[in-house]
């Protein structure tokens, strides 16, 4: 249970925001009047107040609002919590959608003390019910009253899809695999086969909006700019041999061509990362090889379920 200590607002970007005392959350958009609400993951940025004291601790004076937040709530330490927590604060229900943030451009208070705490300790939500936050209330952790959905992301590789030479089919068709089986698509991403791009774009999702579940499609052949593997292989704390191993194989049942895949599975952190080949059907036939039998190991990964032994 957490106490808010600040509700902060700023009407445009680029501009602190500042304590308002009480504002009206909207469902689908974040707070109203707040620059950053909108139709996205990001509607709401939360963080500790413990957070912020530990910070003034350096000699920093730093009022509410400072580090581009919404809310501050002592009580609660938002960086332990998964992402897709729910918060309840009166008949406003947040989700957690993500946990730090990339720093492009660093803050007044980067440049005073080479520092910011809201790139590492900072959390993002999304707004399920609308109501009104005031500083004095009350949050608290809430059980989802369903079942939550796997959160899965797609990446597609491909020179020419990235510059509009051509359209991105596979991509859209994995997405739409994964919805018809039950999956919550949080992001689809097209860029080109630039291996450090890849490496940033997997290590973020990881690391931030932590879905159990990543699946990239082209970059696996032999072709000198297919370097999907070795970034893949770059970002892994493990392999998963077999969910690579199990595509292979269903592909070689299909044509030999199959063995010349280099596709990799890998596990960082409590996501599952899977190289795909880049043709829609291919991606499909690579699927059927392992979508129905991995829920159990990306349940594991997030600590649930049981052995995989049976008596």
């Amino acid at each position: 249970m957490g106490k808010v200590l600040a509700v902060c607002r700023s009407e445009k970007k680029g501009t602190q925001k500042m304590n308002i005392g009480s504002g009206f959350f909207k469902e689908g958009f974040g707070l109203e009047q707040d620059a950053h609400g909108g139709s996205w993951h990001r509607q709401v940025s939360l963080i500790s107040g413990e957070k912020i004291e530990a910070f003034k601790k350096k000699g920093v004076d730093v009022v509410p609002g400072a580090f581009g937040e919404n809310l501050i709530v002592e009580g609660i330490d938002f960086k332990e919590l998964p992402v897709g927590t729910h918060l309840r604060c009166n008949e406003v229900l947040l989700e957690m959608t993500q946990i730090g943030k990339e720093c492009h451009t660093h803050c007044q208070i980067y440049h005073k003390v080479g520092d910011c705490i809201m790139p590492r300790e900072g959390v993002f939500a999304r707004v399920l019910h609308s109501g009104i936050i005031s500083v004095g209330d009350t949050m608290e952790i809430e059980e989802p009253k369903e079942k939550q959905p796997l959160r899965a992301a797609v990446i597609t590789l491909s020179d020419k899809g990235a510059r509009g030479e051509r359209e991105d089919k596979s991509g859209p068709a994995i997405a739409n695999r994964l919805r018809e089986s039950g999956y919550e698509v949080i992001e689809e991403i097209l860029i080109p086969d630039d291996e450090e791009e890849l490496k940033r774009e997997l290590i973020r999702l990881c690391d931030q909006r932590r879905p159990q579940l990543i699946l990239t499609t082209g970059g696996t052949g032999f072709s000198p700019r297919d370097i999907t593997p070795e970034a893949t292989l770059l970002v892994g704390d493990k392999e998963a041999q077999g969910v690579a191993e199990a595509i292979r194989y269903a592909s070689m049942q299909i044509t030999k061509r199959g063995m010349l895949s280099r596709g990799r599975a890998v596990i960082r952190k409590e996501t599952l990362i899977v190289n795909l080949p880049g043709s829609p059907k291919a991606c499909m036939e690579s699927m059927d090889a392992f979508l129905d039998t991995i829920e159990h190991g990306l349940e594991l990964l997030q600590g649930k379920g049981g052995e995989c032994a049976s008596v």
